[in-house]
């Protein structure tokens, strides 16, 4: 494997660079007259009336506060992946007064202001509107008309991808299948919450580099941009060399992360990421030091926002969650809701910037409680709230 190199004449132009094609789905303008007909053939579904005053109609900040330095996030960029609030659309409805399923967590989650949501994945309780399972043209039609109705926008999805390489038939058609409905959402992105491999060793990812450029390229041919998502381990040190192992496998690191060895052999117009602020900080705690192939102990310690800025285009998205210290946890962190941790999000969005670029979604996997099922809700409003307040600092 080499890394990725420009694309020939040939190549070029059958893959032009005036904006991605949409093949599939509807167009998102076009889609705003088939919703009441689709909510009429629905079961259980809504019928839509006005629009109701949401907290970001009231929110006209483009871009400074009253004197307090420019708005990190813009309005229209904070947004919450649903898996922060799976309780929420998971609950049911006939059980009890708090919002239950995706419409009416929609509903609320406009409320709170937020602008964008991140799928993971299209199930709810069965006695929502809708049913249980919205993995479906008719369930993603659905959802559109909900997402639209409360001034939300579809911003990916912690997804289908193929477990196959070579892809087979089965797995192709499924994935063909969702981005259909990732079309239909309107979404311009859309991934998976795992890393495209679990191993530490260069050939693997180079096959993982082989798979998501083929994945790529089909999800571009449909107007979608592919992503894969971070956990902490793939921000650890690639094994590339060194004495190999009793089974021919490398032992040590020339010092370049697996992620960044990723971005270098995959094809920037096909292949994009998410970063998880959390866990690269994660990451950052835990990955500073390697083997050399002299066998030396190096020090090199993790800057996420350096890579993000070194390689702005192609981290659209972010996971924006917090943590406060922990020395007992071998993490370096626990999850807490968003801005009230440790993680310097001023410095890091100040750093990247783009700002009308990336989509941050907050994220807490702690957030649903067994014993306060209005947890999860009511932190996303913290969370919001923390995202809003975030100003660059004056120099």
């Amino acid at each position: 494997m080499t890394p990725y190199s420009a694309p020939s004449r040939t190549e070029a132009a059958d893959a032009p660079d005036e904006g991605l094609r949409r093949t599939l789905g509807v167009d998102r303008r076009r889609f705003l007259s088939t919703c009441t007909a689709v909510a009429a053939g629905a079961v259980a579904a809504p019928v839509f009336g006005a629009a109701p005053a949401l907290a970001h109609d009231r929110d006209r900040d483009h871009g400074h506060g009253h004197g307090r330095g420019q708005v990190l996030v813009p309005p229209h960029k904070r947004g919450i992946i649903l898996y922060t609030v799976r309780d929420a659309t998971a609950r049911d409805p006939l059980a009890t007064d708090l919002p239950s399923g995706f419409r009416e967590v929609f509903k609320q989650l406009a409320r709170h202001g937020y602008r964008q949501v991140e799928f993971a994945g299209y199930r709810q309780h069965a006695n929502a509107p809708g049913g249980a399972d919205l993995e479906s043209i008719e369930g993603a039609k659905l959802l559109r008309c909900w997402l639209d109705d409360h001034g939300l926008r579809a911003q990916g999805n912690h997804g289908f991808i193929p477990g196959s390489w070579p892809l087979t038939t089965a797995d192709k058609d499924t994935f063909k299948k969702h981005l259909e409905i990732a079309n239909i959402l309107g979404m311009d992105h859309m991934g998976t919450g795992g890393d495209p491999t679990g191993s530490s060793y260069r050939a693997d990812w180079d096959v993982a580099a082989d798979k998501w450029n083929a994945l790529g390229a089909i999800a571009r041919r449909e107007g979608i941009k592919l992503y894969t998502h971070n956990h902490d381990s793939a921000y650890g040190f690639l094994l590339d060399g060194g004495p190999l192992d009793d089974q021919g496998r490398p032992t040590r690191s020339s010092g370049i992360r697996k992620l960044e060895y990723f971005l270098k052999t995959t094809d920037p117009r096909l292949v994009w990421l998410e970063m998880d602020i959390f866990w690269a900080h994660v990451a950052q705690y835990k990955f500073h030091t390697y083997t050399a192939h002299d066998g030396s102990t190096r020090k090199n310690v993790f800057d996420p926002a350096g890579l993000v800025a070194r390689n702005n285009k192609r981290y659209p998205l972010f996971h924006a969650k917090d943590g406060v210290v922990s020395t007992t946890n071998g993490m370096g962190y626990d999850m807490v809701p968003f801005g009230t941790g440790v993680i310097d999000y001023t410095t890091f969005f100040s750093r990247v910037g783009q700002r009308n670029y990336h989509n941050p979604m907050v994220e807490d996997d702690n957030s649903p409680s067994a014993t306060d099922p209005a947890q999860s809700l009511r932190e996303a409003k913290i969370s919001y709230d923390n995202m809003a307040a975030l100003r660059k600092r004056r120099r």
